[in-house]
């Protein structure tokens, strides 16, 4: 987040007022997401050669179409060199590295969930509300930076059908709250890596034909099992992790080429009273 490694002063994040309700920063910060701020936008060429890649899921109140707000998010950060020498168990099969970071937060959104996305993920409102969590607020952002600066960089986000999902969303909510990544970070989405990694070979273990590639598909494929704790944020994020060793070094290879840079991403959609709105 900005100012990861020199945290910004106390003024300058979100900060929830007297009854709960979410504020913006600071109107300086805010302004860096406006149109015409110099971003520093890195292109494919530019790309930097990530140290650590976080491994990232989101649960949320819905499809993209809804508007949708997170309910619950789960990091795990993996230095390079531990993707770079496996750890196996006895039968060759990769395991979760030892040196891991974890981060994990469930968060009461003030969007309804859609009845689907409550069934799937097991979270509600009510539940939320009950346990009394707050929402994707200043505290989320500053515990996110915090997480963040102390992995080495540059960092690599990776998620699984990210472009798509889980890096719009994270924009959005991020930008609500005048917030956003470090300049060189970049992301990684294992569906269309893998996707395209199976186009160029397709033998093995790899994909024929109209094969699918959920988390749950791939990791059946990869390990002939079932995933644990699916749809959760931190099961969903264990199932990415294990499905990315087994395919580390083409994934590698992949992220230091086509890896895209944080500014590329566009926010899923933009607050009722973002700038940008006005004509």
């Amino acid at each position: 987040i900005v100012g990861a490694g020199s945290p910004l002063p106390r003024s300058g994040w979100p900060r929830m007022d007297d009854c709960g309700s979410r504020s913006r920063c600071s109107p300086t910060l805010c302004s860096s997401l406006r149109p015409g701020y110099p971003r520093g936008n890195i292109t494919m060429s530019e790309t930097p050669r990530a140290e650590t890649f976080v491994f990232l899921d989101l649960e949320a109140t819905g499809l993209p179409s809804m508007d949708p707000e997170i309910a619950e998010l789960s990091l795990f950060a993996v230095h390079r060199s531990s993707l770079e020498n496996l750890e196996r168990d006895e039968s060759g099969a990769p395991v979760l590295p030892r040196v891991l970071d974890k981060l994990t937060l469930c968060m009461c959104p003030e969007r309804p969930f859609t009845a689907k996305a409550s069934e799937i993920t097991g979270l509600s409102s009510e539940g939320l509300a009950r346990c009394r969590k707050a929402g994707f607020d200043g505290a989320v952002v500053r515990m996110l930076q915090a997480f963040l600066s102390r992995q080495a960089g540059p960092i690599c986000l990776v998620a699984h059908n990210g472009f798509d999902y889980d890096f719009p969303l994270l924009c959005a909510e991020l930008r609500r709250l005048g917030a956003r990544l470090p300049r060189d970070t970049v992301c990684l989405d294992t569906l269309l890596a893998l996707r395209g990694l199976d186009r160029a070979h397709s033998h093995g273990t790899r994909a024929r034909g109209r094969q699918g590639y959920s988390l749950g598909s791939l990791f059946h494929r990869y390990f002939q099992a079932e995933p644990s704790a699916a749809h959760s944020a931190e099961g969903d994020v264990h199932t990415l992790l294990l499905i990315f060793l087994h395919r580390a070094a083409e994934l590698l290879a992949w992220a230091d080429e086509q890896a895209r840079g944080w500014a590329h991403i566009e926010p899923m959609y933009l607050p009722p009273d973002d700038p940008s709105l006005e004509s």
